[in-house]
């Protein structure tokens, strides 16, 4: 049976306890993909900071370490709390011998037009689906990919694209089930936040997520409802960032009924 030895450091809390051997076939992956409010933009505070023994991420480095936020380093600068390790660390309540190894793989101001082979995201210098392929390939090689939890479409917002958003959706779904070699993978979709001045195109858009499990099967959307921005009009607070994650962790354990 195949192991990754997972080097805990001695600054960490006692109860993190010494290295110990993970069984990789057990680590159950998730790939956090969109854009900003994927990867997250609200204040870290010492909740964030504080990592759970069975919660792993994949970091820049792709080495598997304790997961903190912020998970994301699409901007470093400005990386902060998103829905990701509140989703995990919801998931590990629920089952004792859950290992989760997170995939960040989101970037920030990216269309869903990037989310293609060759895409490129200039004003990162990134390749949101190629990165995020690459990344899946060495997660996988210790784990099984078991959703995409996807928060992405304020870029896709604007004449032009939101008439386009829909069709691309679909196709991506069918192409990280392609890729994973599962056409029953769950695929989560967050809907953009409802604090947003709402206009033909983004309602355009949501649309197009919330009818996503009408039309594709295994499938969910995930309601923003209550959550809020963090004073930009654009981004969760780390409050709802975290809300947003325990609301994916319930849509993805109803698709697993």
């Amino acid at each position: 049976m195949k192991y990754v030895l997972l080097i805990l450091c001695c600054a960490l809390p006692a109860w993190a306890g010494a290295a110990e051997p993970v069984t990789t076939e057990s680590m159950h992956l998730f790939l956090l993909a969109g854009q900003s409010n994927m990867s997250g933009r609200g204040a870290v505070s010492e909740i964030d900071r504080t990592p759970h023994p069975r919660v792993f991420v994949l970091n820049q480095s792709n080495q598997w370490v304790l997961a903190r936020e912020p998970l994301h380093f699409d901007k470093p600068k400005i990386a902060g709390v998103g829905p990701g390790l509140a989703f995990a660390k919801e998931l590990v309540k629920h089952d004792p011998d859950l290992v989760i190894g997170l995939v960040p793989a989101a970037v920030g101001g990216s269309g869903i037009n990037t989310w293609i082979a060759g895409g490129y995201h200039e004003k990162t210098g990134l390749y949101p689906w190629d990165d995020a392929i690459r990344r899946l390939g060495i997660a996988m090689q210790d784990g099984e990919l078991k959703a995409i939890l996807w928060h992405q479409g304020e870029s896709d917002s604007k004449t032009g694209l939101a008439s386009k958003y829909e069709s691309r959706l679909h196709e991506l779904i069918r192409r990280f089930r392609g890729y994973a070699g599962n056409s029953s993978l769950p695929v989560i979709i967050g809907q953009l936040g409802q604090f947003r001045e709402w206009t033909a195109c983004s309602i355009m858009v949501n649309a197009a997520h919330e009818n996503v499990p009408k039309q594709i099967p295994h499938t969910q959307f995930v309601s923003s409802g209550g959550l809020v921005h963090k004073g930009d009009g654009t981004h969760f607070d780390a409050a709802s960032a975290r809300e947003l994650g325990r609301r994916y962790a319930d849509a993805y354990m109803e698709l697993r009924k």
